[in-house]
C-alpha cells in the first residue's frame, strides 16, 4: 500500500538542471528498491536509475554521468538530479517501488509494483 507521486518537471533549455522529487506515503520504504524510468510516445519505459536499500546504485546509458539517484528513508523520499539536460530527455518520469526484485531484473519495468502518476520533462534546444 505504498502511493507514489513525483514532482519537479517542467520546462528547460538544453544543458540546464533539473531535480525531480518523489513522495511516498502509506507505507515506509527503507527496504525498498527505487527506480526511475521514463517513457516517450511510441516507446516502451525505460530505465533511468534505481538505487537499492542499501544505497547501491545503477544507472541506464541515457542517464550516465549526468544523472544522480538518491534517497531520503527518514522522509520517504527518492531523488533524481539531472544536470547537462538534452532534447532527447524529454518524456514523462515515473517513480517507481518494489520491496522484493532480484539483481538482475533492477533495469526491468515489470518488475516494479508500485508507480507514480509520472511527471513532464521537456527540454527544448
Amino acid at each position: 500500500q505504498v502511493q507514489l507521486t513525483e514532482s519537479g518537471g517542467g520546462m528547460v533549455q538544453a544543458g540546464g538542471s533539473l531535480r525531480l522529487s518523489c513522495a511516498a506515503s502509506g507505507d515506509t520504504f527503507s527496504r525498498y528498491t527505487l527506480a526511475w524510468f521514463r517513457q516517450v510516445p511510441g516507446k516502451e519505459r525505460e530505465f533511468v536509475a534505481v538505487i537499492r536499500y542499501n544505497r547501491n546504485t545503477i544507472y541506464g546509458d541515457s542517464a550516465k554521468g549526468r544523472f544522480t539517484i538518491s534517497r531520503d528513508n527518514a522522509k520517504n523520499m527518492v531523488y533524481l538530479q539531472m544536470n547537462n539536460l538534452k532534447p532527447e530527455d524529454t518524456g514523462v518520469y515515473y517513480c517507481s517501488a518494489d520491496s522484493r526484485i532480484i539483481q538482475s531484473s533492477l533495469r526491468m519495468s515489470s518488475q516494479y509494483d508500485f508507480w507514480g502518476q509520472g511527471t513532464h520533462i521537456t527540454v527544448s534546444s
